[in-house]
């Protein structure tokens, strides 16, 4: 079943409880008494959240963006990002301060809701100079290409923009209707689902949204390395304006501010560089 959460579709909520209920009784009486809020609003919102991720999956498929899978690459890109992740650990643990700590949590929380629109701001640019790059009989059909691209990026946008006005829509309804009716605290509730659903739509759609660059690889299959190459360094740049190098001595600093992106773009020019051995594939296409 854990297989299935993190692949497949999720569970129905009826399966998750069968599965659940090998769990001793006892075990069920202590979690209902120590975190009994919290169990139920997750047996009310996991069939929230499991809707929304189908249907995230299905407006933003994960194997819609057709790239060319290396698995050489891709498991070394894996062990790049684990080994990146245990380095920016041992160095706060290190050199950090509290404020440190606090200041890497506000970054990638930052990092994971700008993502996408970083990405939408770069794609047409990065777009832009690979069609100029391409023979002049080849453009008309890579501009056609981008149609589903477009789509994707309209899609996302709309829903993006539609939670804040849904969470907005939801809480003043909700004060219209306080003290009208003694139900306003259930009603409260229910005007506030939308939103929370369109919330989990967007986060369970931005990773394949970001992952396959809105879906650009058939413009050409070398966009997705490309665009995150371009991400990688705009987001260096966002860190060290916001917070300055990170904690140690200033040698240290540089290599883990640059060294990371470094390696991240050595690896997308090295997935390029696959692309055009393995497949042809060149940038003047």
């Amino acid at each position: 079943m854990w297989r299935r959460f993190r692949e497949d579709e999720w569970p129905t909520l009826r399966e998750v409880l069968r599965s659940a209920s090998r769990i001793h009784a006892c075990l069920w009486m202590v979690a209902l008494c120590c975190f009994g809020p919290t169990v139920v609003g997750l047996l009310i919102c996991y069939p929230l959240a499991r809707s929304a991720r189908t249907r995230a999956r299905r407006v933003f498929p994960p194997s819609a963006h057709l790239r060319i899978h290396f698995p050489d690459v891709a498991r070394i890109q894996k062990n790049r990002a684990w080994a990146a992740l245990a380095a920016t650990f041992a160095l706060m643990v290190a050199y950090a301060s509290p404020d440190d700590w606090d200041q890497a949590i506000q970054q990638f929380a930052l990092r994971m809701a700008i993502s996408p629109w970083l990405l939408l701001l770069s794609a047409p640019l990065v777009i832009t100079v690979i069609i100029r790059l391409a023979a002049p009989a080849a453009r008309a059909g890579m501009r056609a290409r981008l149609r589903p691209s477009l789509r994707s990026a309209l899609w996302y946008c709309a829903a993006f923009a539609a939670t804040p006005g849904l969470f907005v829509g939801g809480f003043y309804l909700s004060y219209q209707l306080d003290g009208v009716t003694v139900l306003a605290p259930l009603l409260t509730i229910v005007l506030l689902l939308p939103a929370l659903w369109m919330g989990l739509f967007v986060a369970f759609a931005s990773p394949t949204v970001v992952r396959s660059a809105f879906r650009t690889a058939p413009v050409h299959a070398a966009l997705p390395a490309l665009l995150t190459g371009v991400l990688v360094w705009e987001f260096a740049a966002i860190s060290l304006v916001m917070g300055g190098l990170p904690p140690g001595p200033t040698p240290l600093a540089l290599i883990a501010a640059i060294g990371g992106p470094a390696t991240v773009s050595a690896l997308a020019w090295w997935e390029i560089h696959r692309l055009r051995t393995s497949h042809g594939v060149r940038l003047r296409a």
